[in-house]
């Protein structure tokens, strides 16, 4: 594959603290690269070096003459009264004035906005404003497209219809993300960047699977290494001890030698440890057995009912997903069981004195102008955690803060920082029942680790609003999956939600066909589609169901123990399976297309 874009031995710093230094890394026709790291190992920096919006301090960085990137950042803000048309017109090229129509159209389709043409773009949601953002970069028609954390503002269906896009692109892409189920479903080729590799970053083919297996060979082959290099160096500091001169030239060499092994295994020992943070939310000791109980509870917002007869009771032990699509409720559930507004029908029983503690997901509960030592440790230079005086110091490295840190603003942390303060900040509080509102925003994967065995070994109750699949499949026993309409149905996992809207999306589709095939008196919004589209419109509806029918058997066949257990099978089914739901997905645009053609 040819190369589009490069760095080669880039570093860069920020006032005196390296963020990585001698880094390579090249990007080429066809990648599907996923980059990952620690907090704070510079993804996002490396990431704006490559797409040109960040000079390195040192090192060069290379492009492909005429190759077009596409960037889109972690937070994407409009001008308010811009339509997500004229945001998307301003974005295409030049020279691709010409096409503009065909553009938008293929744009729209492709990231589902064809029936937001003409909103306010500064007024979306955060899950539309991001589809907007992408399409915005996908309109230029770019060879590599870099994405930073894209799934954060986007719902399950969202990040589903991401990772179809990315499967089937053309182009190349480079994500930064956590997600691990999205790494695993889109990426071909993976990257860590981290101090603990000797070039910075460590590189292997594959999906992040695979990058699991081969980076823990790597880390396997260093701390042989070290055990190595720790028994030569005890050997030569021996030697040394017993007064060698250097007196002659082998001695010399031997000298010069064992002082660049003592050098080798401090480089190789310094680079294998490693730090993750020190989650353990305190629970009370509470043995109430009914903590939250809803009643016929019925809530609606903005005049749209999101919650009708809900009846649910949290007791100890339960950990409870809440899933569902953007602006469906869920934040207004855990607000509604938090207490912080009553239900407009129904009752909801809270044990007395039941301790609550809320993980916000806009970090609200979290002053930007307070120092970070003041956020840790609101009352002095201590915290107290579980019945024990800590010093702050000590407290904020459980949460890989350096003590300099302790000055600066929580302002200026990053995501992922300002994250730890807050989980530092609730794991001072005993808790019979946690709320936790997108807890793995700005997470690193490491961290996610750490906070999962947490929460499995949390006692009292859970309540996990996220659109982390995988801490979903891991952490909860149940799953309340929430449609936006009012209704509320429990689930045994994520897996069996997702397969259940995908039944009602197909029943959907059945309960129009009989009507489009039933004869009209007055067909005038179809007259200005010609013929052969008039022909196609009105065929539609069944070459969805179709696809759709089609599409389910895939996803059954992908389950079945013989395909399982097939390797190249297994390859061949799932492939076929993303083509059915590329091929789902262009009927529905192509639908949209034609009804609006129809409509005008």
């Amino acid at each position: 594959m040819s190369p589009v874009v490069s760095c080669r031995s880039i570093a860069k710093a920020f006032g005196a603290a390296p963020l990585f230094e001698n880094v390579s890394i090249v990007v080429s026709d066809g990648d599907r690269l996923g980059l990952i790291g620690p907090n704070g190992s510079g993804k996002t920096t490396l990431l704006k070096i490559l797409a040109g919006a960040e000079e390195p301090d040192s090192g060069e960085r290379s492009i492909r003459k005429l190759a077009r990137l596409g960037y889109v950042p972690q937070d994407s803000f409009y001008s308010p009264a811009r339509t997500v048309r004229q945001v998307l017109e301003d974005a295409v090229p030049d020279h691709a004035a010409e096409d503009l129509e065909a553009r938008l159209n293929t744009t729209l389709g492709a990231a589902g906005l064809t029936g937001l043409w003409n909103h306010d773009a500064a007024k979306l949601s955060g899950g539309w404003r991001k589809r907007l953002a992408i399409a915005e970069a996908l309109i230029a028609h770019p060879d590599v497209l870099m994405l930073d954390e894209p799934t954060n503002h986007l719902d399950l269906a969202g990040i589903l219809w991401l990772e179809r896009l990315l499967a089937e692109a053309d182009f190349a892409c480079v994500v930064v993300s956590h997600d691990r189920y999205f790494l695993e479903n889109v990426a071909t080729s993976m990257a860590e960047l981290s101090r603990q590799y000797p070039e910075g970053i460590f590189r292997s083919e594959g999906a992040y699977s695979q990058f699991l297996e081969k980076r823990a060979q790597f880390l396997e082959s260093q701390a042989k290494l070290e055990a190595s290099l720790a028994v030569r160096v005890r050997r030569e500091i021996e030697w040394l001890r017993r007064g060698a001169k250097a007196r002659t030239s082998k001695s010399k060499a031997r000298i010069d030698e064992a002082h660049r092994l003592i050098r080798d295994l401090d480089d190789v020992s310094g680079r294998n440890k490693t730090s993750t943070a020190s989650i353990d939310f305190s629970a009370s000791d509470r043995k109430t057995k009914k903590l939250v109980e809803t009643t016929a509870v019925t809530h609606s917002l903005g005049g749209r009912r999101l919650i009708a007869g809900l009846n649910l009771k949290l007791t100890p032990g339960i950990r409870l997903g809440i899933v569902g699509p953007n602006g469906s409720g869920k934040t207004t559930l855990l607000r509604l069981l938090l207490g912080e507004f009553p239900p407009d029908e129904g009752s909801v029983f809270r044990a007395d004195n039941l301790q609550m503690v809320y993980f916000d997901q806009n970090r609200e509960q979290l002053d930007p102008e307070v120092s970070l030592k003041q956020a840790l440790a609101e009352h002095g230079d201590s915290v107290i955690y579980r019945g024990r005086a800590l010093h702050v110091a000590g407290w904020a490295k459980r949460f890989l803060f350096r003590e300099e840190q302790l000055g600066v603003a929580v302002g200026r942390l990053s995501g992922g920082e300002r994250a730890r303060v807050l989980i530092a900040r609730l794991m001072l509080r005993e808790a019979d029942v946690l709320f936790l509102d997108e807890p793995t925003n700005d997470l690193d994967i490491p961290t996610l680790e750490v906070l999962e065995e947490s929460l499995l070994d949390f006692p009292g109750a859970l309540v996990l609003v996220t659109h982390d699949r995988y801490l979903l499949d891991r952490v909860s026993t149940a799953v309340l999956g929430l449609d936006g309409e009012g209704g509320a149905i429990l689930y045994a996992d994520y897996a069996q939600w997702e397969q259940d809207m995908g039944a009602r999306r197909k029943e959907k589709v059945e309960k129009s066909a009989p009507a489009e095939a039933m004869p009209r008196s007055t067909p005038p919004a179809r007259k200005k589609l010609s013929y052969l589209d008039a022909r196609e419109f009105e065929q539609m509806e069944g070459r969805i169901l179709a696809a759709e029918e089609k599409l389910e058997e895939m996803k059954a066949l992908l389950q079945a123990p013989d395909v399982v257990s097939d390797g190249v099978r297994l390859q061949q089914v799932y492939a076929d399976m993303q083509s059915a739901q590329v091929e789902v997905d262009r009927l529905y645009a192509r639908w949209a297309e034609l009804e609006a053609a129809a409509g005008s």
